[in-house]
């Protein structure tokens, strides 16, 4: 007989138990369960905004106080499950090889399949519906980086890892290339211990990031970031920047290449996060030439499409302004010089400049 979440016939630490054994079972490496309680991390955040180091990132302000504030956002929200899927693909061309190559194009690892919203949240859904199994009808919601939610500061408080001096999660036994997801419940299972930092000394990351974008540890001006550039900015990128892109089009992973816990990272198991189109290795020049229906078709279930045609082709301009000189890669830049786009001409023109 199936029990309502409000029985108090609910053995909640043996359910709790079974919640995390089917988390492992349908995929999540790590899953762990905290309270709503996130008034430290409000204030970090309303510290941030007011520091303006969101940058264009508008959504970050919206809703009040309903990030920081779980039960404002879903009302009746008792525990949040938060759960860590890994996404470093097996089959990966060399990264710090491929950054020490100018003429070919570095993503984001995240970025190279599928796009992880949809799977994360279908994984979630089905969590949800085995836990109805046993408890009947009971209220929840499920989030992957889809709504106003503190989701690290969430995943620390329920021990999947510590926000690191790269403002990422670490987690000491499977470093930090992974994607978080929570589902809000109003069931009163009992809370995990809160992850400790175990930075300690180290500061490899504040070093590696390449526009010093980790202005102090665990403080991020997203201004500065390289991810924030070429995926959240939709217009010109700043001159003072463009150098120091390199042959990034698309986000930045040095600090987290460089965090001595990613040597316990282990390579998912999720096929859908392989490299889709050879993007772990392509030229610059080659996607460079995409047009906007190449573009939209490779690009179609993945987290790049979001920035759209425009934003591709400014982000491979400054890369090729970055590589080394060739007839080849100027006839690539004349070629875009009077695309319809100001944006894109802007860019492009700058790269011929550096040649």
């Amino acid at each position: 007989m199936k029990l309502s979440s409000k029985s108090s016939d609910i053995n909640t630490s043996a359910l709790a138990l079974q919640i995390k054994q089917w988390g492992r079972e349908l995929g999540f490496q790590q899953v762990g369960i905290t309270d709503t309680e996130l008034t430290k991390d409000e204030v970090w955040l309303l510290g941030w905004l007011d520091r303006e180091h969101h940058g264009e990132m508008d959504y970050m302000q919206r809703h009040g106080h309903k990030r920081s504030r779980p039960q404002e956002l879903v009302p009746g929200t008792q525990r949040i499950i938060s759960v860590r899927m890994d996404y470093w693909p097996p089959q990966v061309a060399d990264s710090i090889g491929l950054l020490d190559d100018p003429v070919r194009a570095y993503l984001s690892r995240y970025a190279l399949g599928r796009d992880y919203h949809k799977l994360l949240r279908n994984r979630l859904q089905k969590l949800a519906k085995r836990i109805e199994q046993i408890t009947g009808p009971f209220g929840y919601r499920a989030f992957t980086d889809s709504a106003p939610v503190l989701e690290k500061a969430i995943a620390q408080k329920a021990g999947l890892g510590w926000i690191g001096k790269h403002t990422n999660l670490i987690d000491d036994k499977g470093g930090s290339w992974f994607f978080l997801g929570e589902l809000y419940t109003d069931l009163p299972l009992p809370i995990d211990t809160p992850a400790t930092p175990h930075c300690g000394t180290c500061d490899a990351c504040i070093e590696a990031c390449p526009t010093r974008a980790i202005i102090a540890p665990y403080e991020l001006d997203a201004r500065r970031c390289i991810s924030y550039l070429t995926i959240e900015l939709r217009g010109s990128i700043p001159e003072e920047f463009r150098p120091l892109i390199g042959n990034r089009i698309y986000g930045c992973d040095d600090c987290q290449l460089v965090c001595p816990w990613n040597r316990f990272a282990q390579p998912t198991t999720e096929t859908d996060f392989s490299p889709r189109h050879g993007l772990d290795s392509a030229t610059l020049i080659e996607l460079f030439a995409w047009d906007e229906k190449e573009f939209l078709d490779k690009t179609e279930g993945t987290a790049i499409r979001r920035i759209g045609h425009e934003c591709w082709l400014r982000n491979i301009a400054v890369a090729l302004g970055n590589a080394p000189t060739s007839q080849v890669i100027i006839n690539a830049l004349v070629s875009r010089q009077h695309y319809p786009s100001e944006l894109v001409r802007e860019h492009v023109n700058w790269a011929l400049s550096q040649h």
